[in-house]
């Protein structure tokens, strides 16, 4: 079968992706014709319907949601391939995409070492969580927890496990061991979080011990939770990693010290890390901090500051 120009394909996509002629034309900085002209062509070669048009609105038939799924696998392949062939300069700026907690909480405060480091090295930070489109997104590597399944074909680097613990206001508990009829924790409220709704319970699962029996209010996000209870409004399940600076700065404490979830935070990227200089000194420095933020003793009553 004889394959229609790349250049008819590539239109299809950006219209099928916004299933709007005018917003793909804006997107290739083309006509509104030029598009609608492209897609016809497009229909002729292969025979096919690709858009429905009704109401001076265009949508998907089902052969057109077919192609795009074809189109989207083929042009991000493509972006992939080039890059790969194209090494970054040194001085090109590594595009890092990451959990906006862990990036607020730990990773932007250490930055500045990073660059102290590396001074000819710059790391864009995009702030994201879960799946990413590296070669839509511009992005050259992800920090992400495997609290979700990512494609098999990227490369995944280890940085390092995920420690949970309880975490509150210096003060706001007193834990009661002696009497095993009482609430351990004093009446002081459970702090709970939308992105991770099982924490409290995994966490009494590894670490044997009961959670406190008062429910507070469900955060939107991680760091929202986190800031309540550094606000003293109840406690919460923190990352060890993402509350280090707050445990020696006493803005929080752990009570109980932290055990690993059985989680743990991986660096992904489209191509070993290995292959491109900056990435891996990238990973390697992101694996010193962790291990320095982590030390052995990391439950059992121990905080994580040494």
């Amino acid at each position: 079968m004889k394959l229609p120009p790349l250049n008819s394909l590539r239109v299809f996509d950006a219209a099928a992706r916004h299933e709007a002629f005018g917003k793909a034309a804006q997107e290739l900085h083309v006509t509104h014709g030029a598009v609608s002209r492209q897609i016809r062509l497009l229909e002729e070669a292969l025979g096919v319907t690709l858009f429905e048009r009704r109401n001076r609105a265009v949508f998907l038939t089902g052969s057109g949601r077919q192609l795009l799924g074809v189109t989207r696998s083929l042009f991000e392949q493509l972006a992939s391939g080039l890059a790969a062939l194209r090494p970054a300069a040194a001085d090109t700026p590594l595009v890092l995409s990451c959990e906006p907690t862990i990036a607020m909480m730990w990773l932007i405060p250490r930055l500045p070492e990073f660059q102290r480091r590396h001074p000819g090295m710059q790391v864009h930070l995009y702030a994201a969580g879960g799946p990413v489109d590296f070669a839509a997104q511009g992005v050259d590597v992800a920090l992400r927890r495997n609290d979700f399944e990512w494609d098999a074909a990227l490369q995944a680097h280890k940085v390092c496990d995920e420690w949970t613990g309880p975490v509150c206001r210096p003060g706001v508990v007193a834990l009661q061991v002696a009497d095993p009829g009482a609430d351990p924790w004093g009446g002081a409220a459970a702090l709970g979080s939308a992105t991770r709704p099982r924490a409290w319970r995994q966490w009494s699962q590894a670490s044997g011990r009961k959670a406190p029996r008062r429910a507070g209010p469900t955060y939107e996000h991680f760091y929202l939770s986190l800031q309540a209870a550094a606000a003293g409004l109840g406690v919460a399940i923190g990352s060890a990693l993402m509350v280090r600076d707050a445990l020696r700065d006493h803005r929080l404490e752990a009570p109980c010290g932290f055990v690993r979830d059985g989680s743990a935070y991986f660096l992904l990227s489209p191509r070993p890390c290995e292959d491109d200089p900056r990435a891996a000194a990238f990973l390697a420095w992101l694996r010193q901090e962790a291990d320095a933020s982590l030390p052995a003793a990391t439950h059992d009553g121990q905080s994580v500051v040494s």
